[in-house]
Order: structure tokens, then sequence, then C-alpha cells
């Protein structure tokens, strides 16, 4: 494994800011699953979303005129953050969202800090496991919960491995958060990297799609099914991915990965002024929790608190 540079244990205004847009990006991308689900399998979704996020993505690299490195030990690096990053999890949260809710879904997705803070301790040196640490993420994960209220345990019977199936893909991203710090030290920018990333994936799927989903049977999806595809292609894959790998290589994977706590306060920010909707007293407790959680994480109040 290369040798890793050291990262910002506590991020700077602008990789807060870059957070919080990957978070609005991400929170879109349970909606944009929750409407295509009812019209096409899995692999089907998630081979046309990174498929189409590569497209975007190698278009704008033409545009650039900067293509992606074509070294083989670059590539292979690309294949397994694939199979991380993109494979595994979207693959198991698609399968997961046909038995379980949106809202349970983005729940158990916010369990991703807790298994990166553990992988990168075991994996890395500047990433260790602290009190701190500990505290922040429990305290995130419980805000999450309480925000998002008992009421989406409800009616849950017999989804277990569905949820099981999501707590996988978070363990599979914290892998991959750890893992895609080494791109940093090869030199590749994140544009290569997202794009790199995305296609490598939608060549793997692509096989398996073509054989378990036999796309060519089934019917033409309408308006409203491709435009959630293109949102989720290009605003909530290729667009997030660049955010992602550029706060990956100065952050690390511990804190690019405290996005998972700031999707559901997204989602229900953006219902709020989009929708209209009520801000629940829960979702303010909630957000008040992981707002201490990510301020413990990232160490400032801990420095402060010492310094009074």
């Amino acid at each position: 494994m290369p040798k890793l540079t050291a990262i910002n244990v506590s991020m700077s205004p602008l990789e807060w800011a870059m957070l919080v847009s990957l978070s609005v990006l991400w929170g879109g991308s349970f909606f944009f699953v929750g409407v295509i689900v009812e019209a096409l399998p899995p692999l089907s979704i998630v081979v046309l979303r990174v498929g189409l996020a590569a497209a975007v993505l190698h278009l704008l690299l033409l545009a650039q005129r900067d293509p992606v490195p074509g070294s083989g030990s670059v590539w292979r690096a690309f294949f397994v953050m694939g199979l991380l990053n993109n494979v595994v999890p979207f693959s198991l949260i698609v399968w997961g969202q046909t038995h379980i809710a949106s809202g349970l879904a983005s729940i158990l997705n916010a369990t991703t800090p807790i298994f990166t803070v553990l992988v990168a301790h075991v994996f890395t040196a500047d990433e260790r496991l602290s009190p701190a640490r500990i505290m922040g993420v429990v305290a995130g994960f419980c805000g999450v919960a309480v925000m998002m209220g008992p009421e989406l345990l409800n009616g849950q019977d017999g989804a277990l491995v569905a949820q099981g199936a999501i707590l996988g893909a978070a363990l599979s991203y914290a892998f991959a958060g750890v893992y895609g710090r080494r791109f940093k030290v090869l030199g590749i920018k994140p544009l290569h990297t997202a794009t790199g990333q995305v296609t490598a994936s939608a060549l793997m799927l692509m096989p398996l799609t073509l054989w378990v989903d036999s796309p060519w049977q089934l019917p033409m999806p309408g308006v409203d099914i491709w435009a959630a595809l293109i949102g989720l292609a290009v605003l909530s894959t290729a667009l997030a991915y660049i955010l992602y790998f550029r706060i990956l290589a100065t952050a690390g994977a511990t804190n690019v990965l405290l996005v998972t706590l700031l999707v559901p306060v997204s989602a229900i920010l953006l219902g709020v002024v989009v929708l209209g909707e009520t801000l629940a007293l829960s979702s303010l407790i909630g957000m008040g929790l992981i707002a201490i959680g990510l301020a413990v994480i990232d160490g400032r109040l801990i420095r402060l608190l010492k310094r009074t």
C-alpha cells in the first residue's frame, strides 16, 4: 500500500462547505432511487447511474483535453475503488430500498462514520481511534435517529436482510474511504479519480446486468424516470464524486464520510425549503446532536473547552 500523506484532522471552512454540498447531492440520491426503483430492477439502476456519470465525466475531460491516466497500476486501483465505493454499496442500497423505506435506509447508511473510524484506526497512522471521535460519531448517529423518528421503524418486520444490506454498504464505504486516500499519493487528480472509478464500475456491472436483468426486455421508462436517472447520475454521482475525492485527499476518510450524518439533515431541510414541509421539534433536536457530534470529531470544540 502506498505511504499515505498526512491529512487535516480539523477541516477548513472550504472543506466544510464542500462536505455540506456533498450531503445535499447524496441526500438527493435516496429520493431519486425511491422514484426509479418502482420502474427498474436494482442492477439496471446502478449500471445506468455509473454509466451515465462516466459518460458525463469523460465528456468533461475531453473538453478540457485532459484524459485519465492509462497506466495499469492506476486502473487496477480504479477497479478496486469502483468495487468498494460503487458496485457493492450501490447494489446493496438499491436492493435494500426495494424492501425498506428510504428514510430507514438513510439512517442505516449513517452508520458509515462508525465503521470508518474503526477501519481507519486499523489501516492508517493519522486517523487513529480516540475517545473524542467515538463520542462524536455516537452523538451524530443518535441525532440522525432522533431526527428521522421512531415511526420509520414501524412495519419493518421481515426486512432484516435488507437492513443488513444497507449496513454492508456502509462498511464497504468505510473501506473505500481509506483505500481511496492512495490516489493523492499516486498524483491522480480528483476529477480523474471520479471518472476512472465510475468507468471501472460500469465495466464491471455491465455483463452481470445484461445477464440478470435482460434490459432489452424491460418496458421503456417514462420521462419522470429518465429525469430521476439523469439527476442521480449527473448530480448525485458525477458531481458528488468530484467533491468526495477533493475532500478525501486533504481531510481523510473519517472526515469525508461524516457526510452520511449530514445527508438526512439535507433531505429534511430541502423538504422545508422546496416543499414547504414543517420542521418538527425532533428534527431540531436531532440536528443539534449532529452538530455537537461533528464539532467533537473536528476537534475544535475539545480544544476550546481545554483552553477555558
